[in-house]
């Protein structure tokens, strides 16, 4: 099991990216589709829940556009 710390070093970096594909799509009118079609393409499920339970437990930092995108993951 991981320790905190990588854990929390690996959800920085999925934060980190989740960020940059909002800024690069969150212009386009259906961007929120946009951002979780991406993320369901190239992202591993375990990354998706990481960035879905940060967003439960804290979510600091996430860009606003990020999270409509995550809860159509959910759905």
């Amino acid at each position: 099991m991981p320790s905190q710390k990588i854990a929390n070093q690996e959800t920085t970096h999925l934060v980190s990216m989740a960020n940059d594909i909002a800024a690069n799509l969150g212009f386009l009118a259906d961007a929120d589709e946009r951002i979780a079609d991406h993320l369901n393409r190239f992202w591993a499920p375990r990354m998706r829940e990481l960035l879905i339970e940060y967003v439960a437990s804290d979510g600091r930092g996430l860009s606003a556009a990020v999270l409509p995108a995550l809860e159509k993951l959910q759905e």
